[in-house]
């Protein structure tokens, strides 16, 4: 007798708003909408006779049901994603899907990624900077890279590089700061942010002794590029962070404002799943790229 199951559809959705307890951002990850993420999971729900979720006011839990269907559905799709990842590719081509940060992305592993691609011209490498919560290997990623200050989860954690804060601007921008004695005034200065990071201003100031500086005003972006754009720009000043804007340090576009740099307290982790070492294609972009990070 055949094995009745639920739409494959549904236990995608389940397993999504599941993990991240959100019918919204489930969606988001899925591309799909919030309502047919909520359709789908009530079918589910009709079709196995039992609530999955506690519809709370301002979020969802699941029930104890939910969290001992959701350890099966997870392993489940996990393996299909294994299974799939190991098929042979048409024409010997293999794929590598990273997701990263914008930043990360454009200014650290783009300007280095010719030397993988030179080398191993047979290996396709898939970029994604959505910033989608990962899971592996159900969403299809192969490797994420996130900043932490320590390994999370029982996944593998690989320490690539850290990073050292320092205050940048235009040249130009810089000469504006100059007081009577020919010293940068950051009084002066509107401070350029980035609004997704735990380490601003208020760390640099602080660690050099500087507490009559307002953090609050200023210039806000939600990503690095476009705060150092701003800062190539002669908008303000930025808190740099090296290696990202070294390149432009190097090319005149940047200045430092300061000797100090400051270690920052997070790291970029190498993220994957556990047993990726066996796919000798992951393999080799594994140690390329570590050993990249430590050319820095």
């Amino acid at each position: 007798m055949p094995r009745r199951l639920p739409p494959l559809s549904s236990l995608r959705f389940f397993e999504a708003a599941g993990r991240l307890r959100s019918f919204k951002l489930a969606a988001a990850e899925l591309n799909v909408t919030p309502s047919a993420v909520s359709h789908g999971i009530v079918g589910l729900e009709e079709t196995l006779g039992t609530p999955l979720f506690v519809r709370m006011p301002r979020g969802l839990s699941l029930t104890h049901a939910g969290a001992d269907y959701l350890t099966y559905v997870s392993e489940a799709l996990s393996l299909i994603a294994i299974g799939t990842q190991r098929l042979p590719r048409r024409q010997g081509r293999r794929a590598i899907a990273v997701s990263c940060a914008p930043a990360f992305a454009s200014r650290w592993l783009l300007p280095r990624l010719k030397g993988f691609t030179d080398r191993w011209p047979a290996i396709s490498v898939t970029i994604d900077t959505s910033r989608l919560h990962v899971g592996f290997p159900v969403d299809g990623f192969d490797f994420a890279i996130r900043m932490s200050r320590a390994p999370v989860g029982g996944l593998a954690w690989t320490r690539l590089l850290s990073e050292r804060l320092v205050p940048v601007c235009s040249p130009a921008y810089r000469k504006s700061l100059l007081d009577a004695k020919g010293n940068v005034d950051l009084h002066r200065a509107t401070l350029i942010h980035v609004t997704p990071t735990s380490e601003g201003w208020q760390t640099w100031l602080k660690a050099n002794g500087i507490d009559d500086i307002d953090v609050k005003g200023g210039l806000r972006f939600d990503t690095f590029d476009l705060a150092f754009a701003a800062a190539i720009a002669g908008l303000g000043a930025v808190l740099g962070r090296r290696p990202f804007v070294d390149r432009d340090l190097e090319s005149g576009e940047l200045v430092a404002l300061s000797d100090e740099t400051l270690p920052a307290e997070t790291n970029h982790w190498l993220v994957s799943a556990g047993g990726a070492d066996r796919r000798p294609d992951l393999r080799d972009f594994k140690h390329w790229l570590i050993a990249e990070a430590q050319t820095n």
